[in-house]
């Protein structure tokens, strides 16, 4: 035994070494745990805003609406029934769901074609040098931002079976004949050309939209990465398959995302310039939704014919986000 312990004064200098460096880690590892859940918590505080959005905005109707699908919920009627899939298996036996189906999917993706071609250019316009620049960039998001009531009536007296100012100037340059002649198209009236002139005005609402993402995206490059690319020796279209692409690709499948929504949740352009008509050619999923569960009063069949557009969206939002997840890695 040494003095010091004969004397009552404590462990030896090499045990109070030994049990300072045993706690030091034990309290340093407490207080990084307690670091990160404070970090953690406060991540979970910002992000709460949001998630209460989603839930109250997204979440609770998506509940509501599928209560009403496997019920025989009508607006006359107090009390709905639990009834099933009796809404579903109705709404596969209507002969017009198959054709709004059809148009559904004949819209979005004619509707995507033009809007990647239009929204692609508008991009690469918008990147030069011109004058004039700044008011160009201002112009080009009228559309979508327009009152859309406003513009699809504008666009409807454009449409118009005899005054439309479409035909007037096809007329003059030589492409259509006179009014009244079986070459003057009534765009609205005609079965073949209904669906057609919707899917115009949705393009043109909605591809400024993809111009600003893709545009977005494209500055977001570093020059000198371009500048490598061209000392290399690469073409234009070679920079933007090989190099621009992959460089925005996150960018260019959130914007691609969201215009999948808007598109094939696009209720008010049809609406507005058709009603479905003539004839259910121009008939899509919505609209008929809206025309059953609002205007006929069945709340359960119009839900359950809305309800149809989650298998439509799922799997293209599968795709998206997992190519995002695997480029992370």
């Amino acid at each position: 035994m040494t003095p010091a312990s004969l004397q009552g004064g404590g462990p030896e200098p090499t045990a109070r070494a030994a049990v300072v460096s045993v706690a030091a880690p034990a309290r340093s590892r407490l207080m990084f745990q307690s670091q990160t859940s404070r970090r953690l918590a406060f991540g979970y505080l910002l992000l709460a805003p949001a998630a209460l959005y989603v839930l109250l905005l997204v979440g609770a109707p998506f509940v509501f609406s599928l209560y009403l699908a496997v019920s025989d919920a009508n607006v006359g009627d107090p009390v709905a029934t639990f009834i099933g899939l009796e809404n579903f298996r109705s709404a596969l036996e209507m002969d017009v769901f198959w054709t709004a189906l059809q148009n559904s999917v004949i819209f979005l993706v004619v509707a995507a074609i033009f809007k990647s071609i239009l929204g692609t250019s508008l991009a690469f316009l918008l990147l030069q040098e011109f004058p004039g620049k700044k008011l160009i960039r201002g112009l080009v998001v009228i559309p979508f931002t327009l009152p859309i009531a406003i513009s699809v009536l504008a666009w409807k007296w454009m449409y118009d079976s005899q005054f439309s100012v479409i035909n007037w100037v096809l007329s003059r340059v030589g492409l259509i004949g006179q009014y009244g002649t079986d070459s003057w198209p009534i765009w609205l009236g005609d079965p073949k050309l209904a669906l057609l002139a919707c899917i115009a005005v949705n393009v043109w609402r909605t591809f400024p939209f993809s111009a600003i993402v893709l545009l977005a995206g494209f500055t977001s490059v570093p020059l000198e990465v371009l500048d490598a690319a061209k000392v290399d020796g690469c073409s234009f279209f070679q920079r933007f398959r090989h190099v621009v692409a992959p460089m925005i690709f996150p960018i260019l499948m959130i914007g691609f995302l969201f215009d999948t929504v808007f598109t094939l949740s696009d209720l008010s352009v049809v609406y507005l310039l058709t009603q479905g008509g003539p004839a259910n050619a121009s008939k899509i999923l919505p609209v008929l939704a809206y025309q059953i569960g609002i205007q006929a009063g069945n709340l359960g069949r119009g839900a359950a014919i809305a309800l149809f557009l989650v298998p439509l969206l799922a799997p293209a939002m599968f795709l998206f986000l997992r190519n995002l997840k695997r480029r992370e890695y």
